[in-house]
């Protein structure tokens, strides 16, 4: 079938620039939370040494900076007009995110076994459920975007939450808002984009789209499913990743 949606896109640059900008806007919003959650712990660091971490994180870290560049390059490219290359580019992105998918599970495991070694398997057992968690909501928006990208109003919106969802870790890093955050403090900031997105939308359009509903209501999902980690079911999944890494010691 036809798909006229793409061809308007094309076709009309200057209108889909006008749009887009705003989404270029929100993109170096996600880009500046990052670099403000992880200054005082890692990016700041590197001002005065190394930051002490395996050398596993620093590719996950330059994974997941990697991401955000693509991504603020993705939205650069559609604000000016140049869609074709976006879409081109685009391919590529969502091979870059199932990098990222695999660069972060790897990043648990290293975790997992660091704090297996220090604290012992109940503390690794817990945190690698935090871990395992981001990615379980990150990946349902990453497909849905790859699966949307000929319809790029939703497509774009996609993109917006599922970026916004990679900011967990930043959040979880910021001091300022409590050791642990409380639920409204997270929640005041970590979906701070997709709020400005939401704010953008109802300002033209009278209403918000619903990809922006649901991706707020799963991070805030994504924060009440904590006490998950201490059930019987998380606790027997746990024991078998305990188990499996004694083994492989």
């Amino acid at each position: 079938m036809h798909d006229t949606t793409v061809d308007s896109e094309r076709t009309m640059p200057g209108a889909s620039g006008v749009r887009s900008r705003q989404y270029l806007a929100l993109a170096l919003l996600a880009a500046a939370m990052v670099a403000i959650g992880f200054w005082p712990s890692y990016f700041g660091v590197f001002l005065t040494g190394t930051p002490d971490v395996s050398a596993l994180i620093h590719v996950h870290a330059a994974v997941y900076v990697g991401w955000l560049v693509l991504f603020i390059v993705q939205v650069a490219l559609a604000a000016t007009g140049r869609i074709a290359l976006h879409m081109r580019l685009g391919n590529w992105l969502m091979a870059y995110g199932l990098l990222l998918v695999v660069a972060g599970l790897m990043a648990s495991w290293d975790g997992f076994g660091i704090r297996f070694e220090s604290d012992g398997a109940r503390r690794a057992e817990q945190w690698v459920f935090g871990a395992l968690r981001d990615l379980v909501f990150f990946v349902p928006f990453l497909v849905t975007g790859w699966l949307y990208r000929r319809r790029p109003e939703v497509h774009k919106r996609l993109m917006i939450v599922a970026t916004t969802v990679l900011l967990v870790p930043a959040i979880g890093r910021m001091g300022f808002l409590g050791r642990p955050p409380p639920l409204w403090a997270f929640m005041a900031v970590w979906p701070l984009p997709v709020y400005v997105a939401m704010l953008h939308d109802f300002r033209t359009r009278g209403l918000v789209h619903p990809v922006y509903v649901i991706g707020v209501a799963a991070m805030l999902a994504h924060r009440v499913v904590l006490p998950l980690r201490d059930t019987d079911a998380w606790h027997a999944l746990a024991a078998q990743i305990s188990a499996i890494y004694s083994a492989l010691r």
